[in-house]
């Protein structure tokens, strides 16, 4: 891929850029096969690669310089903007719609927040893009004061961007590095946006977490779905669910033999109990939709800490399979300790973090990871997700 911020040196996000994506792909997969070098029996599935551009599902855009000449991109050293709304990351309806909403901050007048001098209302756009094309529009504010321009403008920017089904102001007060605060007042009657995945609407809160890259995260569900149904328990946990990817696709039997072409076949599995825990309430309420619609029986969702939950369940509660999908730092130890001495005999874990995961396996040396396989969530840098079948050593 060639990015003409990346050659001009205005961007350097992206590290791998100009390389061949087969390359990227293999270094990664090679380096996650060096991580986890101390369990040499793993069976490494061939790395899934989906487009090497135009994949992000959603930008998150600094909104910068002035009123008349704003920038929509990220920020420089010293807190000035540079525009970036060609990045060739980017989804080509995103591209459009902050094209259109560019001109939206032109002719509202929505002055943009200046980070030297903090002056400003205009902190971020956020916008997300469903499979359908559907669109998801955030705007991150300092204050409520720019909330009534944008009722008034509404109907016009509907009008030019008609994809847009929910839009939403987010109050951010703060001045600091925090992507955005704890209000979130709704512009649209919609609320949330149907990302389509395998035949399962997941629906998507402003929110609430999805994965970036929806080809690529279709695939993870898909393989993880796959691997469950191989061993086959009757009941799951699956800790940090977040909007419901695994729980959802595992209660409606996504992974039945043979699956891995992306059809939608989705249909309940009879008898599996899913259980999924995440922090966040709002991707909670999101998941509780999802399942509601596909009307799915033995399917519950709880908003709360996964290791906390784990730590105190009764010994009659424990499922017959744990799927963990951590953020970065891992599990950590006391979780890893858990699952340890659970005696629970299979983990499904899905880590954006190699390094962790292979910490995190260290913690659990009756947990052998039987199979594994590199997803290329993240081309252009460093980053990926992979994804490991755990098996308790007899």
């Amino acid at each position: 891929m060639q990015c003409d911020y990346y050659d001009a040196g205005r961007c350097r996000s992206c590290s791998l850029m100009g390389q061949d994506h087969a390359e990227q792909v293999a270094g990664k997969e090679a380096q996650c096969r060096h991580l986890l070098a101390a369990h040499p029996d793993i069976e490494w599935l061939e790395p899934f690669a989906g487009a090497e551009s135009g994949f992000r599902n959603k930008a998150k855009m600094v909104v910068s310089g002035t009123t008349r000449h704003p920038r929509i991109g990220i920020l420089d050293a010293d807190g000035h903007g540079i525009d970036l709304r060609r990045c060739g990351l980017i989804t080509p309806g995103i591209a459009e719609a902050l094209r259109v909403l560019s001109n939206l901050i032109r002719a509202a007048r929505l002055t943009p927040y200046d980070v030297p001098t903090r002056t400003g209302e205009l902190k971020y756009l956020l916008v997300t893009e469903a499979p359908s094309g559907e669109l998801m529009v955030r705007f991150v504010l300092r204050s409520e004061a720019l909330v009534p321009v944008l009722r008034e403008h509404l109907p016009g920017l509907i009008e030019r961007l008609p994809a847009l089904r929910v839009a939403s102001a987010n109050l951010q007060p703060a001045h600091k590095a925090v992507l955005e605060g704890e209000t979130e007042i709704p512009l649209t009657a919609q609320t949330s946006l149907t990302m389509e995945v395998n035949g399962i609407g997941l629906h998507l809160l402003p929110r609430s977490f999805f994965q970036t890259n929806t080809e690529v995260g279709a695939a993870l569900y898909r393989q993880g779905a796959a691997w469950v149904d191989e061993v086959g328990p009757a009941s799951v946990w699956d800790l940090y669910c977040g909007v419901g990817g695994f729980a959802l696709h595992l209660a409606a039997g996504v992974g039945r033999a043979g699956y891995d072409d992306g059809a939608s076949r989705a249909g309940a599995r009879p008898g599996r109990r899913v259980r999924g825990i995440e922090l966040s309430a709002e991707a909670v309420a999101s998941a509780e939709l999802t399942r509601d619609e596909l009307g799915l029986d033995g399917v519950e969702f709880a908003a709360g800490d996964a290791t906390a939950f784990a730590l105190g369940a009764k010994p009659e509660e424990l499922p017959e399979m744990v799927v963990v999908n951590p953020p970065r730092r891992g599990t950590g130890a006391e979780l890893a300790g858990w699952l340890e001495a659970s005696g629970i005999r299979h983990v499904l874990y899905s880590s954006c973090n190699a390094v962790t995961l292979a910490k995190d396996l260290e913690l659990m040396p009756s947990l052998k990871p039987v199979k594994a396989r590199v997803m290329d969530m993240f081309p252009q840098s460093n980053h990926y997700e992979v994804i490991t079948l755990l098996t308790r050593a007899a």
